[in-house]
Formats: structure tokens, C-alpha cells, sequence
């Protein structure tokens, strides 16, 4: 069946035709803006988003011509308020904003956290919906008094291009009954903002393209839509983590470690979210930095961009002589595989005998070992481990994950694992394939493995360091607090 399936991630809009062999054909892209009015604040017009959408399919489509569905996923959590007309009542607050992270730190300390972990497998964290409605009932009581429904960014999507206001995951979904918690909104103190969340979409996922979109994207009106889950889930299934065991890496503007499980522990540490997939679920630990640190990383050592940062980490000795990194470099700290507003990032052990390097190096070798630590924190006993995304395209990175994991590591043969999980999706769906699963067997394809090679800094090395580094981090937030 021909498709095409968006991916709508933070700062860049993916559109993506599918022949009716489920080949990859043609690929359309655009940038959408993040601003960050204030410290720790990080927002998105909604309407930006939805033309750059809108704009991305309309290229696909007179390239493709005519599909049997229209799949979409998108950045999860986050806060994306709407009207009662359905117009956003001001810009999405998204899943990196640290704005919350007050509140979450006191949910921390009083208990809430772990009480609603036992609810919805998910910890609470500073971009999570939870938090950030938190955080509008104290500060912009009027917003929610404006808005008639909360939606992330998929249901955005969804509801342009529907009309309908839907979602396919939330912060408070009691996980095993796969229904919202009344428990859940007290526990928050939200419950006035009950009447914001729309409808779960766990199986139900496709509506008829309502004519509005259809005459912006140039598809016939009423072809079937279909919400797949968001993007961390849907990149899971597109590189093919789709049964029990087999865990996933996505390399991009968060390090997403996840495995699929049969049926989650609520009785574990309160640490990292659980979606449910129909018959399974994905156990994620998604982290608040990751490919931004090597941007950031880029321009500190004045490089061009990621492949030189890896050239020059290449000439570095492994374990670059001692230099370790931590590289909790987020305002909004971290909430995988631990969660701690106050966490950030550092050099350790750094001398005079240190160059350009072996700096280079310590921060690919650190973002390495955090993808280990949350693949030990998501649980499961995995026997290889995909990779996808934009870093997945380091070789060298690959190669440390492989080191620091003890596991071969697959990279995704297409191009777009969230969309073709999308696809995936959208298949079952549309009742062209009986399930994700054999759904992948026939469209998933992997490349070759990368096996261990060798070690770099020991695991359990790199969990001291930064035990005896969080030691530091409530000083260093009350020296921020006093500049």
C-alpha cells in the first residue's frame, strides 16, 4: 500500500513516501523554530508546525501521487492547549521545558512521584503535561481558563487534520487499564484540568482526512489518518524492537533507550515511561540531551559539525587518558535513568596533558555510557541493541555504544525510523497487516551488526563519578539562583 508518514520532531518536520512495497521513496523536510523566551522556557508555534506539516506532505504527494493513508507521529509530552474553536490558545510548551522543574522537585521530595510511577509507569518530569498543567494553574491560571483541551503534538496533527482531538498517550492514563486516573489529577493537583484531556486513541487510531487539510495537503478528502504512537514508540517499532526483549537506541535531540516488554513492573525504581503498544508495552528512558551536546560540543571546539567532532575524537586514546564527561547538560537537568532537576554536566580528571581531542572523545564516550546506564535501567536482558536517528550515522559513536553495551549493534537501513514505524502503524490500522509485528518482519530491515571491540571507561567507573558529582549539584543550583 502507498503511504506517506510524518514525522514531526522538534526542529525538523519529516514527510515520507511509501511505494505500495513499502519502499522508501522520496523524503521531504522542514525546519520549525524553538524559542526559548526565558530561562529553562522552551516553546513552538502550533501553527508553524502545522504548515511546515501541511507544506512537507503537499511535496510528497506530487511526487507520489495518489496513497491509501496518511500515518503520522510526532514529539511526545509537552503542553499543546487549544480553544474551543480548536485554535492553540498560544504556543505549545514543550517537552524540554524546564519551567516545572520546581514542582517536580518537590513531587520528588514529597512522595508524589513514586505514587504516580505505580499508576502510570512514567516518572514526572519538567516537559511532561503533569507538570507543566501544574505549573499553568499556578502562573497562567488564564491560558487554562481559555483553553477546552489539552493535546501534545501529535494530536495536533490529528485534530487539523481530522477534527478530532484525540491522544495516544498521556501522563495520566492509568497504564494497565488503559484509561485516565482520577487518582492521577489529585495526586497532581490538576483535577479542574480533567476536562482538558481528549480522547485515548490506544487502538483506534485512523479518522477520514476532514476537506480543509485535504485541499492544504492535496490529498482526496477522506483518506484514512492514522495517529500512531508518538514518535520515541513509533521509532522503536519503525527499527523494529517490536517483541518481547529486543530493545532500541534513537540517537537524536534525546538519547531514547527502550525495550518492549510483555507486561511492566509498577514496582520498580520510579524512573523513566512506559507506553502501552497493544499487546506490549515499551519500557523508554528517554534523556533530556543528547545530539545538542554535540553540537554544543562542536562549537566549543570550534568544528564544523558531528563528523569532524568524530575525526578528532578518533584521535584520541580510548578512555581519552583519563577525561570523563558527564554530559547532563540540560537547564531542565535529567529524568533518565535518574531523575534530578539540578543535575549538569562536567569534566572530570581534565589536565594540562589534555587536548582538543581527547575532549572530543570524553563526550562521545560519556553519551555512550549514559545510553548504557538507561539500557541497564529499562531492564530486560537483550541480545543486541538498534540504533536510529541522526548520530546513528557516527560510526565511531555506533562502535562506543557496542564497547559500552557488550552487545552488537544494528543500525536501520531506512533513512526514517519513526516514520516507518509510522508505517507500520498505519498498516495494521487500515487492515493491511494483522500486526506491528509481522508487519515488520515483511518491511524492517537492519543492517549489519557492530560487534565489541574493545573498552573504554568501565560502566561502574562512570556511575561513581557522577554519584560523587551530584554531590556538587544543589550547591551549583543555589549559585545559579544568586546570579
Amino acid at each position: 500500500m502507498a503511504a506517506i508518514c510524518v514525522d514531526a520532531g522538534t526542529t525538523v518536520i519529516k514527510a515520507v513516501g511509501y511505494t505500495a512495497d513499502g519502499t522508501e521513496s522520496t523524503v521531504a523536510r522542514r525546519s520549525v523554530a524553538v524559542s526559548r523566551p526565558a530561562p529553562g522556557h522552551a516553546e513552538q508555534d502550533m501553527d508553524a508546525v502545522w504548515t511546515a506539516v501541511a507544506a512537507a506532505v503537499a511535496e510528497v504527494v506530487a511526487e507520489l501521487g495518489p496513497v491509501d493513508f496518511l500515518a503520522l507521529t510526532a514529539q511526545g509530552d509537552g503542553c499543546w492547549p487549544v480553544g474551543p474553536d480548536g485554535a492553540p490558545t498560544g504556543p505549545a510548551i514543550l517537552w524540554n521545558d524546564a519551567r516545572a522543574a520546581g514542582i517536580v522537585g518537590e513531587w520528588n521530595r514529597t512522595g508524589v512521584s513514586e505514587r504516580a510511577f505505580r499508576i502510570n509507569g512514567s516518572a514526572p518530569a519538567s516537559g511532561l503535561p503533569s507538570a507543566i498543567l501544574a505549573w499553568l494553574s499556578a502562573h497562567d491560571p488564564d491560558r487554562l481558563a481559555r483553553s477546552s483541551s489539552v493535546l501534545n503534538c501529535g494530536g495536533w496533527l490529528f485534530a487539523k487534520l481530522t477534527g478530532h482531538l484525540a491522544t495516544d498517550y498521556s501522563a495520566f492514563t492509568d497504564l494497565l487499564a488503559g484509561r485516565y486516573s482520577a487518582e492521577l489529577l489529585t495526586l497532581f493537583g490538576v483535577e479542574q484540568a480533567g476536562r482538558l484531556l481528549p480522547e485515548l486513541r490506544l487502538t483506534d487510531r485512523a479518522e477520514p482526512l476532514a476537506r480543509a487539510a485535504a485541499e492544504q495537503v492535496g490529498l482526496p478528502e477522506g483518506t484514512p489518518v492514522v495517529l500512531a504512537p508518538y514518535d520515541i514508540a513509533a521509532t522503536a517499532l519503525g527499527a523494529g524492537a517490536v517483541a518481547d526483549g529486543q530493545a532500541c537506541a534513537i540517537l537524536g535531540t534525546t538519547l531514547c533507550t527502550e525495550i518492549v516488554v510483555d507486561r511492566p513492573s509498577l514496582s520498580g525504581e520510579p524512573v523513566g515511561i512506559t507506553v502501552a503498544l497493544g499487546s506490549s508495552y515499551l519500557r523508554a528512558m528517554p534523556t533530556f540531551a543528547g545530539t545538542e551536546v554535540i553540537h554544543w560540543a562542536c562549537r566549543l571546539l570550534g568544528l564544523s559539525g558531528p563528523a569532524e567532532l568524530a575525526d578528532l575524537a578518533a584521535r584520541g586514546t580510548p578512555g581519552a587518558d583519563g577525561l570523563a564527561f558527564l554530559p547532563y547538560l540540560s537547564p531542565a537537568g535529567e529524568r533518565s535513568p535518574f531523575v534530578d532537576p539540578q543535575a549538569r554536566g562536567s569534566f572530570l580528571g581534565l589536565s594540562l596533558e589534555h587536548g582538543r581531542e581527547h575532549v572530543a572523545r570524553a563526550v562521545l564516550e560519556g553519551l555512550a555510557l549514559v545510553i548504557a546506564d538507561c539500557l541497564a535501567a529499562a531492564g530486560g536482558s537483550p541480545h543486541e541493541l538498534r540504533v536510529c536517528g541522526g548520530g546513528a550515522a557516527s560510526a565511531l559513536w555506533v562502535r562506543l555504544i557496542a564497547d559500552v553495551t557488550g552487545l552488537p549493534v544494528l543500525r536501520s537501513a531506512d533513512a526514517e525510523a519513526g516514520a516507518r514505524g509510522a508505517f507500520l502503524v498505519g498498516l495494521v490500522a487500515t487492515g493491511a497487516a494483522p500486526s506491528t509485528a509481522e508487519a515488520a518482519t515483511q518491511h524492517v530491515r537492519p543492517g549489519r551488526p557492530v560487534h565489541p571491540s574493545g573498552s573504554i571507561m568501565k560502566f561502574q567507573d562512570f556511575l561513581a563519578l557522577r554519584e560523587a558529582a551530584s554531590a556538587t549539584w544543589p550547591l551549583l543550583a543555589e549559585l545559579r539562583g544568586r546570579t
